[in-house]
């Protein structure tokens, strides 16, 4: 018996309707990360995009300036993996666990 093609339509058309609804909640949902013990810290938004950065003056150093630079980079890194953390979290709920290519 063949699958009910308009029925799969359907099916295709409320997943991506789910999916569209889900990446414009993703885009106001951030995470946090920290680097050097809280010195550098980081928030990410849904869309992978660095929404705020803040630095302790503690840390800046004009005469270590790499140090500061490597913590910069740490905390994003972080941030950006938890935010990715978090998109497939939330995309595993709506596609059932199935990986679908090209899906953020």
């Amino acid at each position: 018996m063949a699958p009910n093609i308009g029925n799969i339509m359907k099916q295709a058309k409320a997943l991506q309707e789910k999916m569209a609804r889900l990446q414009e909640e993703l885009a106001s949902r951030t995470v946090e990360a920290t680097a050097g013990g809280g010195m550098v810290s980081v928030t990410v938004n849904g869309r992978f995009e660095v929404v705020s950065l803040r630095i302790e003056k503690d840390v800046v150093n004009p005469e270590d300036l790499e140090m500061l630079q490597d913590l910069i980079v740490a905390a994003v890194n972080e941030g950006i993996r938890k935010a990715q953390e978090m998109t497939s979290s939330e995309m595993a709920k709506i596609t059932g666990g199935m990986n679908i290519p090209g899906l953020m």
